[in-house]
């Protein structure tokens, strides 16, 4: 095969892996590639002219006090930087809560830089809702004094932050330079309490990942609920078990919220995005259960076609292929597991 060949072949496969992956997942040849270290001059390469740097970060009111940083319905890519993600911050009386830092120190400086726009006041808590690279590799920005995350999301930002760094570079380029894995100082544990002024409240929940953190602002009524929700995006699953993200779908229903701010997608006064992500879970999880059970295999599984309601949802074909990667093997086991035991 030609070099032609190999890198095209390469650039396939990166394409269909999933943006975050652990070391300890035995996965195909094709996800492998994207932890494997790749030499500087393979690296996507993204322009030299710094105002390409540029994240073009706005602060959205959407309340007294609170701001989100609304990014792209997208996969990673060097033409967006990273910048697929909803960022925000709440100004209280005495500080600034962040909430989540973004994919890179760029967008980092560029978010502190946002809020110092909308106030000059300390930042006195900086968030990493989970352990995804777009949630925290934003940390270097912001003192560090000031990081806190659940204790599992601490755990995976050490074990995988490098290695997530490594996957980004390669597939956003040089928005990445001077990028650094810094882990969050501070516990997080749930319960509420006032942070610089305002009425705060931390949810933990799970299923999306094995730590996710909900932050809600009583004042306002807005649930920032980071990946727990997408609005018209299909879920990611690197790190997903469906059955307790459903249960904690529920629990998030149940809270008397004025608005919602999802993970990715659009800010929405109502439970759209709850009723969104909980029907594209409960069909991905029937799909993959009921395929494992009718003994298909994964690339029978890979050409099963998406029903017309979710079609629309942004990255679906790429993601329910991911998914597929993430969740089948699991779900054939299981069924292997209920023979034996029969």
């Amino acid at each position: 095969m030609t070099a032609q060949g190999i890198m095209s072949r390469l650039a396939d496969a990166l394409r269909a892996v999933p943006r975050t992956i652990t070391l300890s997942l035995a996965l195909p040849l094709a996800l492998t590639l994207t932890l494997a270290p790749l030499p500087g001059a393979a690296r996507a390469q993204a322009p030299a002219t710094s105002k390409r740097f540029d994240y073009h970060l706005e602060p959205h009111r959407i309340a007294a006090g609170v701001y989100v940083l609304i990014g792209r319905n997208e996969d990673f890519s060097v033409a967006n930087g990273g910048n697929i993600l909803n960022t925000g911050f709440i100004v209280g009386s005495g500080g600034v809560i962040v909430i989540d830092t973004g994919p890179s120190r760029r967008y980092g400086e560029q978010m502190l830089a946002a809020i110092r726009r909308v106030t000059a006041l300390p930042v006195v808590l900086t968030i990493n809702t989970h352990h995804h690279p777009d949630h925290f590799l934003g940390n270097q920005a912001f003192p560090a004094a000031t990081l806190a995350a659940l204790p599992e999301t601490r755990r995976g930002i050490e074990q995988d932050g490098e290695s997530f760094n490594e996957n980004l570079y390669r597939m956003t380029g040089d928005w990445m330079d001077g990028t650094e894995r810094v882990a969050p100082t501070q516990p997080l544990a749930p319960g509420r309490r006032t942070i610089g002024g305002r009425d705060i409240e931390f949810l933990a929940l799970d299923g999306h990942t094995p730590a996710d953190l909900v932050v809600i602002d009583h004042a306002s009524g807005t649930v920032f609920a980071s990946d727990m929700l997408f609005h018209n995006r299909a879920a990611t699953t690197p790190h997903a078990k469906l059955a307790p993200w459903l249960a904690a779908l529920t629990r998030l229903e149940a809270l008397p919220a004025r608005q919602w701010v999802p993970g990715h997608g659009a800010v929405a006064s109502d439970t759209a995005p709850i009723r969104q992500t909980r029907a594209y879970l409960e069909w991905l999880a029937a799909t993959i259960r009921e395929g494992a059970e009718a003994g298909l295999d994964m690339t029978e599984m890979l050409a099963r076609p998406i029903p017309a309601q979710f079609k629309e949802l942004a990255e679906v074909e790429r993601e329910y292929r991911r998914s597929v990667v993430h969740l089948f093997p699991a779900a054939e086991q299981a069924v292997l597991e209920k023979g034996h035991a029969r």
